[in-house]
């Protein structure tokens, strides 16, 4: 049993650390802050306990005190726990009086570090908290001390005379009052300061100002407050980028999201992770397709259409000896890369990642006929099949996975309603989402402005069910889609 103490980071989910990646996929309980990033929650087995102990400003909280008494339940329960907690546990994030009870319990912690808002903040928006010959020391400070204290323990006048680049967390109350004891102790009222809003996340935005005016501009928490000279610097990078301040969702299995999402990120967006559909098991558990891989050396030819399809053919093999003498055709590049682990290439790519297309390129069959197993989903279109077999090609169709619906609850349609756009990378995403947000009618009027489909058959599902879609993938990829969605909402809102 194991309570780890570990820093999510300051808002963008890419910053968690390995370590706290690893043993949040192991954990039983994970006890999480309000500002810890929902997708790490993810990460945790579907089974493991998620318990929300954020502090509302305006709504219920939960005391320091009964979060220590949970940790060490849990702990002494024999649990593997992960409190997650936003920044790093020891940078005015209370880690250390949760580490202090479950000592006093005699509970065995960890502390997994994670990067301080007081650091990252400021590189997202492109100030550098130290330069090699200006600014050679960071003072990180707390702008909110504890009122309980009955004294300061923050010389703020003092603190103007030791140069360098100040820091301020959780300062945007008591800015005007900081502002003028740096002053009264000697800071220059035109230093640079800038004030960053929920930094590192896409609804990032930054305000630029002096040490002497920046309180009286349009401030609101949470904010990481920056003097120095610092904060003159403008190596912007993350506020350039075409999504900043867009939502998108993201409607793939949860296994398959991470890589939308990565690329949607990494142009600016919010991604709301809210599947449509998981994967399940076939009807017979999988029989025929493991009588099908056994036998796999008497086909030509192994054809997958999907991601799914091709993760569960390349498990059910020994190894790339079975396919000696059988060539393999993919619907596209994500079907292609799920079969790399098993070191195998595809023969056969179409130029178009659709049925339509991977049946024009496909070869005639020898003369006496030849054999093709095509793996895919329970429920999937039979343009394929019936292609191969009108040219003559004898045609085994496995199921290889089912497609299983995923409901919405209110909260989940009220943040799909919100987003500015949806993205499809199938057909039955599509419908399992028409499905999820309440039938035709209710999905038109709750779907986001931009509709974005990987290809053809998935805009043509969408429009069949009454969306209308605004967003059409000229290459029938994920980059392809990602590209759609920043054409459509790229350049100012209005």
């Amino acid at each position: 049993m194991t309570v780890y103490l570990v820093g999510a980071g300051p808002g963008d989910p890419g910053l968690l650390t390995l370590r706290g990646a690893e043993v949040l996929r192991r954990a039983d309980v994970v006890v999480h802050d309000r500002l810890s990033a929902r997708e790490l929650l993810d990460l945790a087995p579907d089974g493991a306990a998620r318990i929300d102990v954020g502090k509302s400003p305006d709504g219920p909280s939960t005391s320091q005190d009964e979060i220590n008494e949970l940790l060490v339940a849990h702990g002494r329960a024999g649990r593997t726990v992960v409190r997650l907690k936003g920044g790093d546990p020891f940078v005015f994030a209370r880690g250390a009086e949760e580490a202090a009870a479950l000592a006093a319990a005699g509970v065995p912690y960890e502390v997994v570090p994670g990067i301080t808002s007081a650091i990252a903040v400021p590189a997202y928006a492109g100030i550098p908290v130290t330069l090699r010959y200006s600014s050679t020391s960071v003072t990180i400070v707390t702008g909110h001390e504890d009122p309980t204290k009955g004294r300061t323990d923050v010389g703020w006048e003092a603190l103007a005379q030791v140069g360098g680049t100040i820091v301020v967390l959780m300062g945007v109350k008591h800015l005007r009052e900081i502002a003028a004891r740096l002053v009264a102790g000697g800071l220059p009222p035109d230093t640079p300061a800038a004030a960053i809003r929920w930094g590192t996340r896409s609804e990032q935005s930054t305000v630029r100002a002096t040490l002497s005016t920046l309180a009286d501009r349009a401030l609101r928490p949470p904010a990481t407050i920056v003097i120095g000279e610092v904060a003159g610097e403008h190596l912007d990078w993350f506020e350039r980028r075409p999504l900043l301040g867009r939502s998108v969702v993201v409607t793939r299995t949860r296994d398959q999201s991470p890589e939308l999402a990565r690329h949607l990120r990494e142009a600016g967006a919010e991604v709301v992770i809210a599947p449509t559909i998981r994967i399940g098991e076939p009807a017979d558990g999988g029989a025929a397709l493991r009588e099908a891989v056994a036998d796999v050396g008497s086909y030509d030819w192994v054809v997958l259409t999907s991601p799914n399809g091709a993760a569960r053919f390349v498990a059910e093999l020994r190894d790339g000896r079975d396919l000696a003498g059988v060539r393999v055709a993919v619907m596209g590049p994500g079907t292609g890369a799920a079969l790399s682990g098993a070191h195998v290439v595809a023969d056969l790519v179409p130029p178009h990642f659709v049925a339509e297309s991977l049946l024009e390129a496909f070869p005639d069959p020898p003369e006496g006929g030849g054999r093709v197993l095509l793996a895919r989903a329970a429920v999937a279109r039979d343009v394929l099949p019936d292609g191969l077999r009108a040219r003559g090609w004898t045609v085994d169709v496995v199921e290889a996975y089912r497609t299983e619906a995923v409901d919405y609850d209110d909260e989940v349609r009220a943040q799909v309603a919100a987003a500015d756009a949806v993205t499809f990378t199938s057909s039955s995403t599509v419908e399992h989402f028409v499905a999820a947000m309440g039938g035709p009618d209710a999905a038109a009027a709750g779907a986001p402005p931009v509709v974005a489909c990987i290809g053809p058959v998935t805009a043509a599902t969408a429009r069949r069910l009454g969306l209308t879609v605004t967003a059409e993938a000229e290459v029938h990829a994920i980059d392809g889609l990602v590209s759609s969605v920043v054409a459509a909402l790229a350049g100012p809102r209005g």
